[in-house]
């Protein structure tokens, strides 16, 4: 970052304790830049806020670094009140391109969100949700029988995606992951690597008898019959870490720890 930049700093904090009583501190230290006039955005939470934080500036040319008041912290770095100018000074920058959803429900309406880590899709009730899923296109698979399904970014793909045993892809891949849960016909099928600027469609069978929610981030549309996907290189979501700290490093740590 330029000497300016690291300078004009605005922070904002999670709705917590922690994070509440780190905003006070920082702020007595190096004072509180509007955001229309600040160089970079210093988020004080956990990943859920940081998330929120780059939702809220996705059309803002700014970077933001995250300090970790939270629990988990894969998108944050260590809080400290000492030394911010001259860490985000050092700080290595990750650009991300968020995926945009395009769900329609059984009711016709059209609902669009933009999601950082991943679309997912999920059953909503005790039976088992059936997908049909076309790649640009081309229908790829007739009818998948799951859980649910979700198509990450290399950001997300350390989220929900690893936890359903998905890849971790590298920062900076132009690929997307495409991950089942729990699918049972074709039974285990692990999913799939997709170019990066593919275009994914779900369609939901039986969806009156098998409903199913779609979810972007935390965004969640319920009883959709079709899901479109595919990644938007207009929005541009930039994150500051430290060196030695950043995304690469963390998925290498992921992998081998």
């Amino acid at each position: 970052m330029t000497t300016g930049a690291q300078g004009r700093v605005h922070f904002t904090a999670a709705d917590t304790p922690e994070a509440k009583t780190a905003l006070d501190a920082l702020v007595a230290q190096y004072g509180q830049y509007p955001l229309g006039e600040a160089g970079c955005i210093v988020a004080l939470g956990g990943d859920g806020f940081m998330l929120q934080t780059l939702h809220a500036t996705e059309r803002r040319d700014i970077a933001v670094y995250g300090m970790n008041c939270g629990t988990i912290g894969f998108l944050m770095n260590e809080f400290s009140v000492e030394n911010l100018h001259a860490r985000l000074a050092a700080a290595e920058e990750a650009v991300i391109n968020p995926l945009s959803m395009q769900a329609v429900d059984a009711r016709g309406q059209t609902h669009q969100a933009l999601a950082i880590n991943e679309v997912s899709l999920l059953r909503q009730g005790p039976q088992a949700a059936k997908l049909r899923i076309s790649i640009d296109g081309t229908v790829r698979m007739e009818e998948l029988i799951c859980d649910g399904a979700l198509l990450c970014t290399p950001a997300g793909s350390t989220a929900y995606n690893y936890s359903a045993h998905g890849p971790i892809l590298p920062i900076g891949s132009d690929v997307l992951a495409l991950t089942a849960m729990a699918a049972f016909r074709p039974r285990r099928w692990r999913g799939a690597i997709l170019p990066k600027a593919a275009v994914v469609r779900f369609d939901i069978l039986e969806a009156a008898k098998r409903p199913v929610m779609a979810d972007a981030d935390g965004r969640s549309v319920p009883d959709v019959i079709s899901v479109e996907i595919r990644s938007e290189p207009d929005v541009r979501h930039r994150i500051l870490f430290d060196p030695g700290h950043g995304l690469e490093e963390r998925l290498y740590r992921e992998q081998f720890t």
